[in-house]
């Protein structure tokens, strides 16, 4: 796991940008009670076919005011400085928009939260086994190192976010294969860490692991024993809390300045955030990170040729390489030698060189 401490900030940064544009394209819909059509893309092309819908449909436009209202009272509530100690903005807000749609009676869609009990199904003889079948296999192993990837990502964004205790990447494979172990003989899918609930939590002011355990427990508590709380909640309240975390995940205030400063970073972190809104986090991350190997590869391959050319034609031309010699500059270091005068000895010095590979 120590291995993905090894992650370029601007792929991190990248990461956080797409997960964030990812999330708000796709709440949106929620927003307005509309379904999404699935993937990032697909989500932001028919962004207009949305708003169109949502302006002819007054139930829609209802859930948008909810939605909206939940985010303006996320953006105003920690101004009240005294209140925010007591109650937490997203707290507070899906308080004040649950009262709002009841007091109301709005036509908005409400949570849908089903018996904890009844999902419960534990895997038979006959599923066991089938752990025995290559296919099986191969997706099982499929499913841990994509999971594992993810999970590990997410924990180095999440560092970036704090000044706490670092992840330890070892504890956190070890708890999520127990994890994934428990949810196997439950009959649930299996589960990964995402940046949107680590992110909030942060937001939310955690300090620390204790945290996202507690996250957990009390999710646990609401589902299993008091569902029908849950069912009064509106869908667009919790959408507004989503797309109010994923503005917050896109690194805005940095983009201009690393522009200016190190455009190559800039560049790896509008890839990395595109292409996760294309492909998806997995791909665009592994996107992300080639992006900076071959950026750091060029950057630290710059070899420099010092000419010195005597006046006597019968001395050797001085050519002395400085720097870093890879197949990345041959193309440059071939058109400056052959560009020296012709007929003449050349006199090649390597001392100055770091780094030599078989070009």
């Amino acid at each position: 796991g120590r291995w993905f401490r090894a992650i370029s900030v601007a792929v991190v940064q990248g990461m956080l940008a797409g997960i964030g544009l990812v999330l708000i394209a796709g709440q949106l819909y929620a927003l307005a009670d509309a379904k999404a059509p699935g993937s990032g893309l697909a989500n932001i092309g028919s962004l207009p076919g949305l708003v169109a819908d949502t302006v002819r449909s007054a139930s829609a436009l209802s859930a948008f005011a909810v939605g909206a209202g939940t985010i303006a009272v996320l953006v105003l509530w920690p101004r009240w400085q005294r209140a925010a100690q007591i109650l937490p903005a997203p707290l507070a807000a899906v308080a004040l928009a649950t009262t709002a749609v009841w007091a109301l009676s709005l036509p908005v869609a409400k949570i849908k939260v089903s018996g904890l009990l009844d999902a419960i199904q534990p895997p038979g003889l006959a599923d066991l086994g089938k752990l025995t079948e290559v296919g099986v296999i191969g997706t099982v192993l499929a499913f841990t190192l994509i999971a594992s990837a993810e999970s590990l990502f997410s924990a180095a964004a999440v560092d970036r976010l704090h000044d706490g205790p670092r992840t330890d990447y070892d504890k956190e494979l070890m708890a999520q294969g127990a994890g994934n172990a428990v949810c196997g003989v439950l009959g649930a899918l299996p589960m990964t860490a995402v940046i949107v609930r680590s992110a909030a939590n942060v937001q939310a002011g955690a300090k620390t692991k204790a945290s996202r355990v507690l996250h957990g427990v009390w999710l646990l508590v609401f589902a299993a024993a008091f569902p029908a709380a849950l069912g009064v909640v509106p869908v667009a309240a919790l959408a507004g809390i989503l797309v109010h975390s994923g503005w917050k995940l896109i690194p805005r205030r940095e983009l201009v300045p690393l522009w200016r400063e190190h455009r190559g970073e800039a560049v790896v972190l509008s890839v990395t955030a595109i292409a996760i809104v294309v492909v998806g986090m997995f791909e665009g991350v592994l996107i992300g990170l080639l992006m900076a190997v071959a950026k750091t590869a060029w950057e630290t391959s710059h070899v420099h040729l010092e000419i010195h050319t005597p006046d006597d034609e019968a001395e050797p031309v001085l050519v002395r390489a400085v720097g870093n010699a890879t197949f990345l500059r041959l193309p440059k270091i071939l058109d400056q030698l052959d560009a020296l005068p012709t007929g003449r000895d050349v006199e090649l010095d390597l001392t100055g060189l770091r780094h030599l590979d078989h070009a």
